[in-house]
């Protein structure tokens, strides 16, 4: 898995309007990179929810929210649409983007629950793990994002 310290894997997949995203093109924003399992499920939704919520904080931050699952783009635009997500979900029905972050669960083949603070130069600075839907780890990750923002 991506650690804390490490240079984040560069990827490309099409988010939730059919666009391509690479994450190399967002070099010089802070990202949130979060892997959520599936789609219109209880945790996600409410994952989900908060992250939108939260969204302008982390706009004034400079922060780029980002939201991988391993759920056919379909799915994800849906999910996007019914919720009014403004920020864009991204996905990895290959599996490349959660084998490079090392959140592929092997057995049920989805992404698990697993959150990337990203520097503007591309370096993981925090890795939120073991996360339960009810927390609100999207608070979490704006803390962190506040930190890295402070620092310049």
């Amino acid at each position: 898995m991506v650690n804390a310290g490490d240079k984040a894997p560069d990827f490309e997949g099409l988010d939730n309007s059919g666009k391509p995203l690479r994450l190399s093109s967002l070099k010089g924003a802070t990202i949130v990179l979060y892997f959520y399992p599936k789609a219109m499920t209880g945790g996600c939704t409410r994952e989900g929810i908060r992250f939108n919520e939260l969204y302008e904080e982390f706009k004034n931050l400079g922060v780029e929210i980002i939201g991988v699952s391993t759920d056919p783009l379909d799915d994800n635009r849906r999910f996007a649409e019914k919720y009014g997500f403004k920020f864009r979900l991204v996905s990895d029905e290959d599996r490349v983007i959660s084998r490079a972050y090392g959140v592929l669960n092997s057995e049920t083949m989805r992404a698990e629950r697993v959150t990337f603070i990203i520097d503007r130069d591309g370096v993981v600075k925090a890795v939120l793990r073991n996360i339960r839907p009810a927390e609100r780890h999207a608070d979490e990750a704006l803390k962190i994002a506040r930190e890295i923002a402070s620092k310049g």
